[in-house]
């Protein structure tokens, strides 16, 4: 489903981007989309539904000015898909995340197929970058795997924060591997990101076991699980940010879809946990799970198509908004003054490290 996650990548649990200047700073997973934003497109405007379109010809300033904000627009609507996606989750009763994830790979197959055979971009890609392909496929759906685990057994405020850590590890993946610079600014962002998941997870030795809704064993376990989505997540993108552009974006999702199968099928007969809903309504919710997600990434590819980078990383932060209103709303659960200061202090973490890429590439 990060996040993130366009016809339907599922990094939901990867809602962070990344913190380079070639790639977006502050979200998921979801954001894998936004790393193959540049994937060919098949030569019809999405805004002017004309092939060719029509504004081609104009000035790039041109073809931007009719729209302000749009781009900011798309990201708030991703924002909320995504949220909704997490929600879903949460709501789902007696089914396993595993199984979740499998739905939704199957889902998002059926989607993936088509585009693939109308693009002609084969199924199998470069031979040079099927590694990375593979290793795109089973770390992804991993990180999503991981994040639906957090929302079940979390609160969906505290997961989604978590979550949001993953940017600070990119950063350091993308030091170790790609050789990217890692500045004091970014050691900063670093800390701030980790006090505020301090202050969720609230260790006993530090804070005691009050104010922890759940049994404090539940909730670790929920917290290790967010944070390994966060670091699958950045390895996802660090991944895509190694291949670039030179594969089809469809076809990495492709991969991500039918190795996701696999491997929550085996997963599931390992743990006996395979079953259909018995509920109407939580059927419902797998598809709409899958939906959502699939908006949700759309929504982010398009909007970092027209808008810069920086601005929507910032705007992205809305998910955590979104978590709270909804774990009010829906669970009757009122976060505690800890989760909203790790929250403040993750957030903070994203937009500062927004805030300086995009002041960097404005120079």
């Amino acid at each position: 489903m990060r996040p993130q996650d366009s016809a339907g990548d599922v990094e939901l649990e990867e809602p962070g981007l990344p913190l380079t200047d070639d790639a977006p700073p502050g979200a998921s997973e979801e954001p894998a989309a936004a790393e193959a934003a540049g994937a060919p497109d098949s030569g019809r405007c999405w805004l002017c539904l004309s092939s060719p379109c029509c504004s081609r010809t104009e000035p790039e300033a041109k073809k931007k000015a009719p729209c302000p904000g749009l781009g900011l627009f798309y990201t708030l609507l991703s924002a909320f898909c995504f949220s909704v996606s997490s929600l879903l989750v949460k709501k789902v009763q007696d089914v396993h995340a595993v199984e979740i994830s499998a739905f939704r790979c199957v889902l998002q197959m059926l989607i993936v197929l088509p585009c693939l055979i109308y693009r002609k971009t084969g199924f199998i890609g470069p031979k040079s970058h099927r590694i990375f392909l593979i290793l795109r496929g089973v770390l992804g759906s991993t990180s999503m795997m991981l994040i639906y685990y957090a929302f079940q057994t979390m609160a969906l405020a505290d997961a989604t924060v978590i979550t949001f850590s993953s940017p600070v590890f990119t950063s350091i993946f993308a030091w170790i591997c790609l050789k990217e610079k890692y500045s004091p600014w970014d050691a900063l962002f670093t800390m701030f990101t980790i006090a505020g998941v301090i202050l969720i997870v609230r260790p006993p030795f530090l804070f005691g076991t009050s104010g922890i809704e759940e049994s404090y064993s539940v909730h670790l376990k929920g917290t290790f699980a967010a944070i390994g989505h966060a670091v699958f997540a950045a390895s996802t993108l660090v991944i895509l940010r190694k291949m670039g552009k030179s594969v089809d974006y469809f076809l990495t999702i492709w991969y991500y879809v039918v190795l996701g199968l696999v491997e929550t099928v085996i997963i599931l007969f390992i743990l006996g946990e395979w079953s259909l809903p018995y509920c109407g309504l939580d059927r419902l919710f797998l598809i709409l799970i899958a939906l959502f997600g699939l908006g949700a990434q759309i929504f982010i590819t398009k909007a970092l198509q027209i808008e810069k980078a920086g601005p929507v990383a910032i705007m992205r932060t809305m998910d955590v908004v979104f978590a709270f209103i909804f774990q009010i709303i829906f669970f009757n659960n009122v976060p505690t003054w800890w989760t909203v200061g790790g929250a403040v202090c993750v957030v903070a973490s994203n937009v500062g490290a927004a805030v300086r890429k995009w002041y960097q590439s404005s120079k």
